[in-house]
């Protein structure tokens, strides 16, 4: 038995497959590898890993499919995208279909796996001890337990993914406040850099599963030529 977490790396590029492996093991990660679509959703079946690095660009079975597929089966395993400069579009849909965090090609693999150590502390960490206060919130019928890394809407189980529940939970713990996308992008993400339209997918997301109507939503509201807030009243 180990505690070493396990990494899946989806990429048809022996090149890349090899640099990101050897960079990862020496992070202390267990690697598995696929060349293509099928081969990774063959892998998954066999042993779900801790975190997926997966290209978009892949041959038999697309990466966005693959997404799909893994987001359909799992809300909450972590995905990391691989894309190119050029896939703007693609990315945008990747992260709407439920990624967690992406790289562009070229990356730096120093650079990638801190992305991965980032997704995948958030899918584990526990809430600092001053935030105990606020472990578990109530707003109406929606329901976020912090801790437990677990939300409701009414009787209904909401599947999140690491980087919704992370969102939601940053903000239903500061109804009222209004945070910038890059603010968002730096307390939520942990990046002080980046592409903000990642906060606005995941924003349009999370609405998407707490409105009660998404395009007028009363929960997170648009602060036009500011950011977003959150109106809930929230109640321990």
């Amino acid at each position: 038995m180990t505690d070493q977490p396990l990494a899946l790396v989806v990429d048809d590029d022996v090149m890349v497959r090899d640099v990101v492996t050897r960079y990862l093991d020496r992070s202390g990660y267990l690697v598995q590898v696929a060349g293509d679509g099928e081969q990774a959703m063959h892998a998954v079946a066999g042993r779900v890993p801790d975190i997926v690095i997966l290209d978009l660009m892949l041959p038999r079975l697309g990466g966005l499919e693959v997404c799909r597929r893994l987001r359909s089966e799992s809300a909450d395993l972590p995905i990391v995208m691989l894309t190119a400069l050029g896939e703007e579009e693609d990315r945008v849909l990747g992260l709407e279909l439920g990624a967690d965090d992406y790289v562009t090609k070229p990356f730096s693999p120093r650079e990638l796996v801190l992305r991965v150590a980032s997704v995948l502390r958030r899918s584990r960490e526990v809430p600092a001890a001053r935030e105990a206060e606020t472990a578990h919130v109530k707003d109406g019928d929606l329901r976020v337990d912090v801790l437990g890394r677990r939300a409701s809407l009414g009787d209904r189980a909401l599947a999140l993914t690491v980087r919704e529940f992370d969102l939601l939970a940053f903000l239903v713990r500061r109804p009222g406040q209004v945070f910038t996308r890059a603010e968002l992008l730096e307390q939520v993400w942990g990046w002080n850099f980046g592409d903000q339209s990642t906060v606005t997918v995941h924003v349009r997301r999370l609405r998407e599963k707490i409105e009660a109507n998404p395009t007028k939503p009363t929960r997170i509201s648009t602060v036009w030529g500011v950011g977003y807030r959150y109106d809930g009243h929230s109640s321990p």
